[in-house]
């Protein structure tokens, strides 16, 4: 495994994180959610990302019951901004509802601390300086280590660096935003961004939700007790489920079949064989799965299979 440095701060993070979004949910159970997390482990993997609106919290708990035994020795991530009650402040980025977000994330985590704590999304209603003055005090408290930001736009994160840097706070040292073969637009104004801001990028949804892997088929349906047959994947499904993503898949499993490789790990090697992206957030329901995502990062790709994904 190789671990980099996330953004500009100390905190060293392995290539491949956990993305944990299926965690909680009735497919994939706690008892074999933990022993993905083992597997990661086992792998290399240092880095879980969670979140508090991950089916209603519980994805959290659960990750912080399966890293209690080794707590200093992972990057635990979470995030919030997302309605957590019917309240007007129980949600976004204000300073009521991030200091609520931050307290319930720990009991849930049974942590002293969040390794990164990362704001979900772009909230235009309270002043950035709220915001980050908010994240900046919990830092200074301990509670958290490190801040970041999720889906934000180019410019809604250099206005965000320019207030941290304006006004002493603590910097975004990562964003995490939505990257695929078929949803590329990061990599003109955020990628340049993140490059000269020294911002660390660990995108998610490289594998669409699911339709890129190549165990499903344009003319069946998802099986009952898949990913792609859950409630989580709906967006994905409905954004991602057609004809040109299934062209895609073909040429992926040529490719993959070249390298003797398998679609999953070809992905998650092209996405790290840009040089802007972090660590690359992927799901996995299967200690079989978090393995053989872990070992992609060995893989080093042909300049020509990495043309030949390009041009899709």
């Amino acid at each position: 495994m190789e671990y980099v440095r996330l953004g500009r701060s100390g905190m060293k993070v392995s290539r491949v994180c956990v993305g944990t979004n299926m965690f909680g949910a009735g497919y994939v159970d706690d008892d074999r959610a933990e022993s993905v997390i083992d597997a990661a482990f086992d792998a290399g993997i240092n880095f879980i990302d969670t979140a508090d609106a991950y089916n209603s919290g519980h994805s959290e708990v659960v990750v912080g019951r399966a890293v209690r035994s080794h707590r200093h020795d992972f990057v635990v991530a979470t995030k919030g901004f997302i309605a957590t009650g019917p309240g007007p402040n129980d949600v976004g980025l204000s300073r009521k509802h991030l200091i609520d977000a931050v307290n319930a994330s720990l009991t849930r985590l049974k942590s002293d601390y969040i390794d990164l704590y990362q704001v979900h999304y772009f909230d235009p209603d309270p002043p950035p300086e709220e915001t980050l003055k908010t994240l900046d005090d919990m830092v200074r408290q301990g509670k958290i280590r490190y801040i970041g930001c999720s889906n934000f736009a180019a410019w809604q994160l250099m206005r965000a660096l320019w207030v941290s840097d304006r006004d002493g706070f603590e910097r975004f040292e990562s964003v995490q935003p939505e990257y695929n073969l078929a949803k590329r637009d990061i990599e003109g104004e955020l990628f340049d961004a993140c490059a000269n801001q020294n911002v660390g990028i660990i995108p998610y949804q490289i594998f669409m939700g699911g339709v890129l892997t190549g165990r499903y088929s344009a003319d069946s349906p998802p099986p009952d007790d898949s990913h792609m047959a859950s409630r989580h994947a709906q967006r994905a499904k409905d954004t991602y489920w057609n004809e040109r993503t299934f062209k895609m898949v073909d040429v992926l499993k040529d490719a993959a079949a070249e390298l003797s490789v398998s679609v999953p790990q070809l992905l998650i090697a092209w996405t790290l064989s840009r040089p802007q992206i972090t660590s690359v957030i992927v799901g996995a329901s299967r200690p079989e799965q978090a393995k053989g995502n872990a070992a992609a990062v060995s893989i080093d790709l042909p300049e020509e299979i990495v043309a030949r994904l390009d041009s899709l």
